[in-house]
């Protein structure tokens, strides 16, 4: 309970008055991301202004510059937030993959279907010119490492399936090979689909699977770009 005052009221608790500050804080700058996000992706940086992302949001211009400090930092944290949610949305996706081919299917699908990446790819090149800004774009990067690592890893034990890779390898692997194709696909006006053939095709094959002669399982695992045969036991691994 709060302390009463001179009249007998209680006064406001503190502590909650800080809680209740710190969550108006974590809203404001949420539906700042929120505008900024949806702002640069239509009008890009060049043509989007503080008074543009403020009117969406409800919010005055000083606020952005009290949260973000310069339009530069909002565009670059709005298009991390959004790429860590992405790759959530991708993680989630590929839960329901029963092989690996399935995996990278849906890996590949989720993240060439929106322009996630190609907004992304915008903050890296930013962060070229203000290197103050790298670190955050640093830090996104390894959290789509390690996460993605941990969530193929997690599919891999779940399944029993084999891996040339280990899963940071394959994790690493893939989110560089998807920002590329996707950064060229935009460039060149491609279909999502067809960025996510091309995907498909610069990750090479992904899985084989054999009948094992003691049970009627099915033994899959991930196969390299020069390995992609078929073994004869499902159990060759390098």
């Amino acid at each position: 309970m709060g302390s009463e005052t001179a009249s007998g009221m209680s006064a406001p608790d503190p502590k909650h008055a800080v809680r209740a500050t710190r969550s108006a804080g974590r809203k404001m700058r949420s539906l700042l991301l929120d505008a900024a996000s949806r702002l640069f992706k239509e009008r890009g940086l060049s043509g989007t202004s503080i008074s543009d992302i403020a009117a969406a949001a409800d919010a005055f211009p000083s606020q952005i510059t009290y949260y973000f400090r310069t339009k530069e930092a909002l565009f670059v944290e709005a298009a991390s937030r959004d790429m860590l949610y992405l790759a959530r949305a991708t993680e989630q996706a590929a839960l329901k993959a029963h092989t690996p081919r399935e995996y990278t299917h849906a890996l590949a699908e989720t993240v060439t279907a929106t322009d996630t990446v190609a907004f992304f790819a915008e903050a890296l090149t930013l962060t070229r010119r203000r290197q103050d800004l790298a670190p955050l774009v640093e830090r996104t990067i390894e959290r789509l490492h390690s996460e993605g690592a941990r969530a193929y890893a997690g599919q891999v034990e779940r399944h029993g399936w084999r891996s040339l890779r280990a899963p940071e390898e394959s994790s690493r692997r893939f989110w560089a090979i998807a920002i590329g194709v996707i950064v060229e696909g935009f460039a060149m006006g491609r279909a999502p689909e067809e960025m996510c053939r091309e995907l498909l095709r610069a990750l090479g094959e992904q899985a084989t699977a054999t009948s094992s002669s003691t049970n009627d399982a099915t033994r899959l695992r991930l196969v390299g770009d020069r390995d992609t045969a078929p073994s004869t036991d499902g159990e060759k691994s390098s």
